[in-house]
């Protein structure tokens, strides 16, 4: 089956089945693939958090809104975080990054706003959010992609430290009855000449 296929079935997965369970193997590939992700000068302002503990699952799913179900239900949920601290990440990229994206960062990043530099961050992470949902649908794991979370609360579950959450996956198998999955309701999208253009 072809990638365009495979994008063709995945949608938002409104109800996992508890029954069946991510293999291990599958879960390190996609903390592989979220390591992998690609980001603006290679600056990484992130952390990926997969939990799949029941009891810390329930304590996030609490802090979820209408999401509470769709992470008690599935196999793992994928907290994608920005840093929070400019200071300690410019000490990372300093310590790690080449010259020249060093100097991109300085010449055209840090000399914006603190709100606009976490922006900047926040940008990187949702890279890293297409990455992962093209991953789940090459793999056929299925996926909800989530940012009807209390992140504040996130945070303090987590410990977060110097990261703040920005949104979750809830990744697993659907359920047989999930009445959103394409071959029930047909995907909605908008008209594709009315949002793509060739020139």
């Amino acid at each position: 089956m072809s990638f365009l296929q495979k994008m063709q079935q995945r949608y938002t997965t409104k109800k996992f089945d508890t029954t069946r369970k991510l293999e291990i193997d599958k879960i390190k590939e996609l903390e592989e693939i979220l390591w992998l992700s690609p980001s603006s000068i290679n600056s990484q302002p992130w952390k990926f958090i997969f939990v799949s503990n029941p009891s810390m699952k329930a304590k996030l799913a609490r802090a979820s809104y209408f999401n509470e179900q769709k992470i008690i239900d599935c196999n793992t949920l994928v907290v994608f975080q920005r840093i929070n601290d400019i200071s300690v990440f410019e000490t990372k990229i300093n310590n790690e990054l080449p010259h020249g994206a060093i100097e991109y960062y300085n010449q055209f990043v840090k000399s914006n706003s603190d709100e606009d530099i976490k922006v900047w961050f926040d940008k990187q992470v949702y890279l890293s959010l297409g990455v992962l949902l093209s991953a789940c649908a090459e793999m056929k794991i299925d996926a909800t992609p989530m940012e009807g979370i209390d992140t504040k609360l996130y945070d303090t579950i987590l410990d977060s430290g110097n990261y703040q959450s920005l949104v979750a996956v809830s990744i697993g198998y659907r359920d047989a009855n999930d009445e959103n999955q394409p071959s029930i309701t047909k995907k909605s999208r908008s008209k594709k000449e009315e949002i793509i253009k060739e020139i």
